[in-house]
């Protein structure tokens, strides 16, 4: 019975699967999660994603979408006080979409068109969410612990610092990758071992987590507001309205671009894993 649920989760939506996507877009634009570019986005990764991979990918895609919405509410007032150092807020754009799952949706297009063969894709995928649910979770929770420190010298930084690690975040990252983790492996092609897929992807997505603070804290475009004397990501205004400007790393290397080469990575280590294993 659970082999054949298994099957029918698996089984693509066709047109269904779009229509179903706009109807989570369309909520998720209503409770503001979601910007106007992020509702369009956020259908099209939907649509790909049910439509030719069916609801076992795009359970995957909902525990990544719905929880980090939910933690990116929670304690709100609290965060309030370093959302200045952050590109953007809560309600995610098109770029944040399509950096958390522009691949992910390519790789359930690169399942379709192999004709659905070997597990590897479904790992790569499930470790992409897994990278973004982590570094969200790590993100959201651990931007409330009072001493966070630099990933690479250890030292103590600002709460909100690109780069900035704290046990809260880590604790946090291990669940959000373990969550995924474990949907991926009761989820999985009927012909792979739960544990291994299990495996493979909690590992990728905390590599991938690991890399996000890594760019984070090395090559990501950081920006100073002169009129709030603060280093912040957010370019080319601060939210005071003032110009920011330029401090370090490269200029090209936005957060939307960290978290894209992150998912990469992890979706990279949970293949090597995988075919290690």
């Amino acid at each position: 019975m659970a082999a054949s649920l298994v099957a029918m989760a698996r089984t693509p939506l066709g047109g269904w699967g779009w229509l179903w996507a706009a109807v989570v877009a369309l909520l998720a634009y209503r409770a503001g999660s979601l910007s106007r570019t992020g509702l369009w986005s956020a259908w099209l990764v939907g649509g790909v994603i049910l439509g030719l991979g069916g609801w076992a990918w795009g359970v995957l895609l909902l525990a990544f979408f719905v929880t980090s919405s939910a933690w990116s509410r929670w304690a709100a007032a609290r965060k309030r006080a370093v959302a200045e150092k952050f590109a953007k807020g809560s309600r995610r754009d098109a770029g944040q979409v399509l950096a958390n799952g522009g691949l992910a949706a390519l790789l359930v297009g690169g399942h379709a068109w192999l004709g659905r063969g070997s597990p590897l894709l479904w790992v790569a995928f499930a470790a992409a969410l897994a990278t973004a649910t982590a570094d969200t979770w790590a993100t959201e929770l651990g931007v409330l612990h009072p001493r966070p420190r630099h990933v690479l010298t250890g030292r103590p930084v600002p709460p909100g610092t690109s780069g900035g690690v704290s046990p809260w975040g880590w604790a946090a990252a291990g669940l959000g990758a373990g969550l995924l983790a474990l949907l991926a492996a009761g989820l999985a092609p009927p012909t792979a071992s739960a544990a291994r897929v299990a495996l493979a992807v909690a590992l990728g997505g905390l590599s991938g987590a690991w890399v996000d603070s890594l760019l984070g804290a090395t090559v990501q475009a950081m920006f100073y507001c002169p009129r709030c004397a603060k280093e912040t990501e957010q370019h080319p205004r601060h939210h005071c309205g003032a110009r920011t400007e330029y401090r370090r790393g490269w200029r090209w290397m936005t957060n939307d671009m960290v978290n894209a080469w992150a998912i990469a990575v992890g979706a990279l280590v949970a293949s090597l894993v995988w075919l290690g294993s």
